[in-house]
């Protein structure tokens, strides 16, 4: 089975698990993921292992092709959706991989229902969406550091110096 999953497949997934009492726990986070590096492994392994519970699934939200446009505007993203999702897919530490749509992850997560919501330390935690809706039942908000300074506008930056 693969792991990455249209929003219905990642739906029934997660009802059947609660409805047959298994509960796994679910870490959630999203990003772009556009060109894959060292910081990206690094922060994906750092959540699968924070809760030090091995019947946790790591769930990753990756933008699409069209919500990183108009986020990041529109010689972005460098690699399509299906292509970041199956290279996010292939990570060891990733359970499920899903694609959204929207600039930000708020419906999916809604959806979700995560025990825990996962970010990079460069956000702040009440500028974390979905964070309201997750504390309301008891789930709580993480922010992991950074082990690499590193990014895919840098990647981005040094091609273009490296090669005008």
């Amino acid at each position: 089975m693969t792991k990455i999953l249209q929003l219905a497949e990642l739906k029934r997934k997660i009802d059947s698990d609660r409805g047959y009492g298994l509960k796994h726990k679910i870490a959630f986070t999203n990003g772009c993921f556009d060109i894959l590096h060292a910081g990206h492994v690094k922060y994906l392994e750092a959540i699968k292992h924070l809760t030090g519970d091995t019947n946790c699934w790591l769930v990753v939200g990756i933008n699409s092709d069209k919500s990183i446009k108009q986020i990041k505007g529109s010689d972005r993203p460098i690699i399509p959706q299906d292509l970041r999702a199956v290279v996010v897919a292939g990570l060891k530490a990733v359970d499920m991989v899903i694609i959204f749509d929207e600039p930000t992850p708020e419906k999916l997560i809604t959806i979700i229902k995560p025990d825990y919501l996962v970010k990079g330390e460069d956000w702040e935690k009440n500028d974390i969406v979905g964070k309201e809706f997750v504390e309301s039942y008891g789930g709580e908000i993480i922010r992991v550091s950074f082990e690499i300074d590193i990014s895919t506008t840098k990647i981005i930056e040094t091609i273009e110096r490296r090669y005008k």
